[in-house]
């Protein structure tokens, strides 16, 4: 509990605005995935193709599109931002796996790989100081 508390100390004072805007992105991006996925089910079907005969394929179809859809929401506003995170990163290394597993597609894999890694960054970054985090935690 210290390290994370260490952690939130110094990522609020070395808080940038372009930070809060990556991040912030990145939630509208996440957003966006999910809400193509939930419109488009038949592409996310045909992306987990490869490994649709190991065990869960239709478990991650149901996993993909919420876990995107409201971990971009509270990415975005910087709500329990290390939470949707940890939720996000099996479906973006399963991504990166299912390119080297199916057919590769290299506009997907450095896709999945650039996401992956702003959400490691913000793992241990955190939500900044401009966050919803931030601004309840001042309330108390």
């Amino acid at each position: 509990m210290g390290t994370i508390k260490s952690l939130n100390k110094w990522a609020n004072a070395h808080t940038y605005y372009p930070l809060d805007l990556l991040r912030f992105a990145l939630g509208v991006f996440l957003f966006m995935k999910g809400i193509n996925f939930m419109a488009n089910s038949q592409m996310l079907v045909d992306l987990i193709q490869p490994i649709q005969n190991w065990g869960g394929g239709m478990l991650a179809i149901h996993y993909v599109a919420p876990a995107h859809f409201i971990g971009g929401v509270l990415i975005a506003f910087g709500l329990l931002t290390r939470w949707a995170i940890v939720a996000q990163l099996p479906i973006l290394m399963g991504a990166i796996l299912i390119n080297f597993i199916g057919e590769m597609q290299m506009g997907n894999l450095i896709m999945a790989t650039i996401t992956l890694l702003v959400c490691l960054f913000f793992l241990f970054y955190g939500s900044g100081k401009h966050s919803c985090d931030y601004y309840f935690k001042m309330q108390q």
